[in-house]
C-alpha cells in the first residue's frame, strides 16, 4: 500500500536497462529508488538484468521473448519510437504519476505529454550540455589530429544536438550528476533553477579496498580506466607521468580500447617502459585495489563512475576539474585544471615523494566512502524528486494566481 510520502515515478529509459555504461548507471538509480522507497514503475526499451524486486517493469521495444533489435531500427528510430510508445501510456496515467524521469534522444513526446497533464519531469544529464561537448572535443581531436569517425558519440551530429536541446527546453528539470554538468548548462544561459543535482556511485558488493599491504619502499602504480579517446584525457596523463620522477620506479597501468588512431598519436609515450597497455580488461576492481592513484584528466565529462569505484577501492584520485569526480583537493584526492599537465605532474610528484600525504588523502577518502554508494544516490535522487515536486506545484500555483489575479482586475 502507497504511504503518503512514498513518491510515485515513471522511469523512461529508452535502451537496455542493465547493460553496460548508461545502461548501467539507470538500473542502479532504479535500484536505489527502490531501496530508498519509491514507487517505481520502469518503461525500458528492453531489460537486460533483473532488478530487485519492488519495481513495476514494462517493456516498450520486447515482450516475451521477441526483442525489437536496435541495430535494425537504428539508435534513434528505436528511442523515437520508446518515446512515443510511453508518452500514450501516461496519457492514461494521469493522477497515478508524481514526477517523470527521462532519458536523452528517447523523451521530447513524453515531456510534452507530461507537461499537457501537469506532471514535473526531470531530463537525466549524463554528460555535459551536448552542445559544449561537442566543441570540445572537436577541438581536442583537431590539436591531436585525431579524427573520430561518423559513428563516435561525440562526432558533431547536428540532428541530435537539435532533438537533444529540444528535450532540455521541454523538460521541467535537468538532473545534474557535477558541478561541472550545472557549469556547462549555465554558461549555455540556463537559469540555475532548473538545474538540479543528483550524483551517481558505487557498487559496494564490487569495489572496496580489500586488505593489501601498502609498501612505502616500491615505486607509485598509476592506473588509468576508461575509453581511451582524446576526451578522457590519457595524453595528458601519459605526458604528466614521463616528465615526474615517479615514471622511474613506477609503474601507469591503462586499461581500455583506444579509438582509431589516438594511440599512434602516443606511440613514443606508451612505448616506454614504465607504461603497460593493458587493453580492455574485465579485472577493474581487482586492478584498482593494486593501484596507489587513479588518474582522469577529462576535459568533459558527466560523472565518471569510475572516479568513485576507485575510491572504494582504495585508489587516491587525480582528475582534472571536468571528471565530474566526487571529491575535495588536498583533502581527499588531487584535483588540476583541464589540461594543466604542469600541475598534473606536480601532484604525481608529491605523492611520489610524501608518502604520509599519500595514506593520509587515502585514508580520508576511504572514510566517507558510504556517502558516494548507489543506496546514497538513491536516497538523493529520491530528494531530488521530492523538491521538484514542491518546485512545481508552487509554480503552478503562481500561475493560478497571476491568471486569477488578471480576471479580478480586468
Amino acid at each position: 500500500m502507497r504511504t503518503v510520502e512514498s513518491v510515485r515515478v515513471l522511469y523512461s529509459f529508452p535502451h537496455r536497462l542493465g547493460a553496460a555504461r548508461i545502461c548501467h548507471t539507470a538500473w542502479q538509480q532504479v535500484n536505489g529508488l527502490l531501496n530508498a522507497g519509491a514507487s517505481v514503475l520502469v518503461f525500458p526499451g528492453s531489460l537486460s538484468r533483473e532488478l530487485q524486486p519492488g519495481a513495476v517493469i514494462r517493456p516498450t521495444l520486447a515482450r516475451g521473448g521477441f526483442r525489437i533489435p536496435y541495430r535494425v531500427l537504428g539508435t534513434e528510430r528505436a528511442c523515437a519510437l520508446h518515446d512515443w510508445i510511453v508518452s500514450e501510456r501516461l496519457q492514461r496515467l494521469a493522477g497515478k504519476i508524481d514526477i517523470v524521469h527521462t532519458w536523452p534522444l528517447g523523451s521530447l513526446r513524453t515531456l510534452k505529454t507530461a507537461a499537457r497533464l501537469g506532471i514535473p519531469t526531470v531530463l537525466e544529464r549524463p554528460n555535459a550540455h551536448t552542445r559544449f561537448a561537442y566543441e570540445v572535443v572537436r577541438k581536442e581531436c583537431e590539436k591531436l589530429g585525431v579524427v573520430l569517425s561518423p559513428g563516435h558519440e561525440h562526432a558533431y551530429k547536428p540532428r541530435v544536438l537539435a532533438k537533444e536541446e529540444a528535450e532540455y527546453d521541454a523538460a521541467f528539470r535537468l538532473l545534474c550528476p557535477s558541478d561541472f554538468v550545472v557549469q556547462t548548462f549555465l554558461d549555455q544561459g540556463f537559469s540555475r533553477e532548473r538545474l538540479t543535482r543528483d550524483q551517481y556511485g558505487y557498487d559496494e558488493s564490487v569495489y572496496h579496498s580489500g586488505q593489501q599491504v601498502r609498501d612505502d619502499q616500491r615505486g607509485l602504480t598509476m592506473l588509468f580506466v576508461g575509453g581511451c579517446a582524446p576526451r578522457k584525457g590519457l595524453h595528458y596523463a601519459l605526458e604528466a607521468w614521463l616528465r615526474s620522477p615517479a615514471c622511474r620506479n613506477g609503474k601507469f597501468m591503462v586499461a581500455g580500447a583506444f579509438v582509431p588512431g589516438y594511440a599512434e598519436k602516443m606511440s613514443s609515450m606508451l612505448a616506454q617502459p614504465s607504461v603497460e597497455v593493458l587493453g580492455h580488461r574485465s579485472d577493474v576492481p581487482e586492478l584498482m585495489r593494486r593501484s596507489d592513484l587513479l588518474v582522469l584528466p577529462s576535459i568533459e565529462e558527466g560523472s565518471a563512475l569510475v572516479t568513485s569505484e576507485a575510491r572504494a577501492s582504495g585508489c587516491v584520485l587525480l582528475v582534472s576539474d571536468a571528471a565530474g569526480a566526487i571529491c575535495r583537493h588536498m583533502e581527499n584526492a588531487l584535483v588540476h585544471r583541464v589540461g594543466d599537465v604542469d600541475r598534473l605532474t606536480e601532484h604525481i610528484t608529491l605523492l611520489d615523494a610524501n608518502r604520509v600525504l599519500l595514506e593520509k588523502l587515502r585514508a580520508a577518502s576511504l572514510d566517507t566512502v558510504d556517502e558516494i554508494t548507489w543506496k546514497a544516490a538513491g536516497r538523493k535522487l529520491l530528494s531530488a524528486y521530492k523538491e521538484t515536486i514542491a518546485a512545481y506545484q508552487q509554480s503552478a500555483e503562481a500561475i493560478q494566481n497571476h491568471a486569477t489575479m488578471a480576471i479580478v482586475n480586468s
